[in-house]
């Protein structure tokens, strides 16, 4: 990898959308912090992160907000 490339692999961020009452979705990162301070590799190009904070497989969303009553 030539040094351009580092460089701008070293400033690019993650595309991040908040779905409404869904998760957080991440494109682009390559890991995640949870609030514990764990990193999480990203295998994959989109990553949804849990919002509600109830999902069995946090940090990664698995549905739950669907069924929490708003």
């Amino acid at each position: 990898m030539s040094a351009e490339q580092d460089a701008e692999r070293e400033f690019a961020h993650p595309d991040i959308v908040i779905q409404p009452h869904g998760p957080m979705l991440v494109r682009g990162a390559e890991a995640v912090r949870d609030e514990s301070g764990t990193v999480h590799r990203v295998e994959r190009p989109v990553v949804a992160l849990c919002r509600c904070d109830k999902s069995s497989r946090l940090p990664w969303c698995d549905g739950t907000h669907k069924v929490i009553p708003r």
